[in-house]
């Protein structure tokens, strides 16, 4: 048994079974991964997956088993080199933040700008994806702390703590007639054309319930990954917006009004989500507090350590 026998049984899992790409992924030959797979059950004496022909299907019960402990001791292999590389270097290395869009616009170019202030040497990426994305590269281990508000939860992978609230608001144009509605109601909202998020991003399944429950369907005519696109046709007079209200800036959308819906629409709260058992270097102990000061190295170790529900 070697790494790249185990390697390859964790890529085979993340590629849907297909070879070609395991074989892409790894920098090998297709015929070279299915010696290896081979290798490892004639030495296990158990099938690893359920074939059709050459094909792969899925796992065998003996093979379900063995993912789990496969990606138990890369993630250990992985945190021996992060802990090696902790005392090396303290303050050298490399940090992978996924976040969505509206996180890294509006949220975090305070947290980044203090974070490169203090660590120089440290090599920061920011990679935006969708909340889905966001928890796959958690748990693949390519990202070491996920951002979002949707699709980040506790569970027995990952740990999460909450990073800040907010609430969504209503852009118009300036002179719009809803700048008159005191309080602005979502009967008010509906009888206009509305631009606000795609499905699962940023809220969205909460702006849907507000106006389930009030049994209203809104006439949602165009849908956007981010705010600023949705305040943009906003401007031009497609429609009115729904948005995170911190992407209102009134110096910046001058033709613009955001109106107070915080009695319309539920609280939002966007949660930091790592993977339970990864290391954490120590600058990505201090990114996390730059952001929630109240989440200092040992919180963050006491709910890393605390089963999840």
């Amino acid at each position: 048994m070697n790494f790249q026998q185990l390697r390859i049984i964790r890529e085979t899992l993340r590629r849907n079974f297909n070879l070609t790409e395991v074989a892409n992924a790894l920098y090998t030959s297709q015929s070279g991964v299915s010696k290896h797979i081979k290798d490892l059950e004639d030495e296990l004496g158990v099938e690893l997956f359920v074939r059709r022909g050459k094909r792969l299907l899925g796992l065998t019960e003996p093979g379900k088993e063995l993912a789990l402990i496969v990606d138990r001791i890369l993630l250990d292999t992985a945190n021996i080199k992060r802990l090696a590389d902790q005392f090396a270097g303290s303050d050298r290395g490399e940090i992978l933040i996924a976040t969505t869009h509206t996180q890294a616009r509006y949220a975090l170019p305070g947290p980044i700008a203090a974070f490169r202030k203090e660590f120089p040497n440290v090599h920061l990426v920011l990679h935006q994806g969708t909340p889905r994305e966001i928890a796959a590269m958690l748990n693949d281990g390519t990202a070491d702390i996920g951002i979002a508000t949707e699709a980040l939860e506790d569970t027995a992978e990952h740990v999460t703590f909450p990073f800040y609230s907010w609430h969504h608001g209503v852009v118009v144009p300036k002179g719009h007639p809803l700048e008159s509605q005191t309080p602005v109601t979502l009967e008010n909202i509906a009888d206009w054309p509305i631009i606000t998020y795609h499905e699962g991003f940023t809220g969205r399944p909460a702006i849907d319930a507000a106006f389930a429950s009030a049994n209203l369907a809104p006439d949602i005519v165009m849908v956007a990954l981010d705010a600023d696109v949705i305040k943009t046709y906003v401007e031009v007079g497609l429609g009115i917006g729904i948005v995170a209200s911190m992407s209102y800036d009134e110096s910046r959308d001058k033709g613009l009004t955001l109106l107070d819906t915080t009695h319309l629409f539920p609280k939002s709260t966007s949660r930091i989500a790592l993977r339970r058992g990864r290391f954490l270097r120590g600058f990505a102990y201090r990114f996390i507090e730059l952001c929630a000061p109240a989440l200092n190295e040992k919180v963050i170790k006491d709910g890393i350590a605390s089963p999840s529900d």
